[in-house]
């Protein structure tokens, strides 16, 4: 059996996306006693890696928000992995354009995104958690995939870095005191449609985030605690809180869109070069 090396692994997985070359099986495959711990360390080698390119950590991913999942998958939580300085971009007037020719098969996922205002210390109910919350946005996530077929387990999934690409982020609304009541309500409740190029491909919900993408920052904020107590979600950290659709596959010359209702959100739009 392949001896684990973590630091290996995330030097193996940097150059696969660098030169999108696609791996025939899943580290899961190739070595059975292949588990999250050891996908940790990958991950953090990989933020080693990157500091040491000169690039920030700034934020968190979530993968597997979705309860109905964990029990097939033997987790007992999601999971996470850190997005970039230069991987995390803000559109200008809610539309933004992203050039996937680096990427060897990416999809997109509308999410929400949080910025943290204090460390949640806890926080569990919605309207708490959003006390902690600087501002809320709508937001583009682009996962990319290295192994064949998009086929992987969790640990696969944290290993190659969250499958992150990009994240593309919308209108930013600053929360205020008076308005968090109406806004941890409208978390759960909103309705989002997702279309390319003008015909909708998915439609979506706040509740299929954890039940409301509040709830998922809170789960990520505690599974991080009690998994890496070391690096805690920190104030100023971003959180891209897990897809609200099915991922679809992008391709250059598309136009992507998402609107929203039961929550005030402009449509973000996306252009694919």
């Amino acid at each position: 059996m392949q001896t684990l090396d973590a630091a290996a692994l995330a030097v193996e997985l940097t150059e696969a996306y660098r030169n999108r070359r696609v791996l025939p099986v899943p580290l899961s495959v190739r070595n059975p006693s292949f588990d999250l711990e050891t996908a940790y360390a990958v991950e953090a080698e990989r933020v080693r890696l990157r500091r040491a390119e000169g690039r920030v950590p700034v934020g968190r991913k979530v993968g597997y928000a979705n309860k109905a999942v964990w029990r097939a998958l033997k987790l007992d939580t999601l999971v996470w992995a850190h997005m970039y300085d230069d991987t995390v971009q803000f559109a200008d007037g809610n539309a933004a354009s992203l050039g996937i020719a680096r990427m060897c098969s990416p999809k997109i996922e509308p999410e929400i995104v949080f910025k943290l205002r204090t460390p949640l210390d806890g926080a569990s109910d919605p309207a708490e958690v959003l006390h902690h919350t600087e501002w809320i946005a709508l937001g583009f996530e682009i996962i990319d995939c290295v192994f064949a077929d998009w086929t992987f387990q969790p640990q696969d999934f944290v290993a190659a870095f969250g499958l992150h690409a990009a994240l593309v982020v919308g209108e930013r609304r600053a929360l205020d005191a008076a308005a968090i009541p109406r806004l941890a309500d409208q978390l759960a409740r909103f309705t989002l449609k997702l279309s390319r190029n003008g015909e909708v491909v998915a439609d979506g919900s706040g509740k299929n985030s954890l039940r409301s993408p509040a709830l998922c920052l809170a789960e990520l904020s505690a599974a991080i605690s009690r998994r890496t107590p070391d690096d805690p979600l920190a104030a100023g950290e971003l959180v891209s809180s897990g897809t609200l659709t099915e991922s679809q596959l992008l391709g250059p010359g598309e136009s992507w869109a998402v609107s929203v209702e039961g929550i005030d959100f402009p449509p973000l739009t996306l252009e694919i070069t």
